[in-house]
């Protein structure tokens, strides 16, 4: 939305400030709004729950927990946009220590798909 080209990491930060905006308007209008983005870092998932609190909305994660060779596997399958080796490492190293930190983090419910259970997931929305 803001450069035409996913690829491009020099507009993080305004994609990100779009993110949030939307998100917002999207939560104070009682819209549901789900944040598809690895979300690594602890202080970018603070961000996020700062806007779902101050909606008084709860916020839940889902963790994707998929071993590091299917991740490389998966990666090189790509016909576009493949990643390089050492940010696929890096992501997978950065992830463990993610979700041994989110249930320090305040969510109302955290979700871990595995590759047992990745098939087998659905997603429903239910009202609390």
């Amino acid at each position: 939305m803001v450069c035409d080209d996913e690829r491009d990491q020099s507009v993080n930060s305004a994609a990100f400030s779009l993110l949030h905006h939307i998100t917002r308007v999207r939560l104070a209008a009682g819209r549901l709004a789900v944040i598809d983005a690895t979300n690594l870092e602890t202080w970018a998932r603070r961000r996020l729950l700062r806007i779902a609190n101050g909606n008084h909305v709860r916020a839940v994660a889902i963790a994707f927990n998929i071993p590091l060779e299917k991740c490389l596997e998966r990666n090189l399958a790509r016909s576009e946009r493949v990643v390089n080796e050492n940010v696929v490492g890096l992501h997978a190293a950065l992830f463990q220590r993610a979700i041994a930190r989110l249930r320090l983090e305040g969510y109302a419910h955290i979700y871990y798909i595995d590759e047992a259970n990745l098939n087998d997931v659905m997603v429903e929305r239910v009202s609390y």
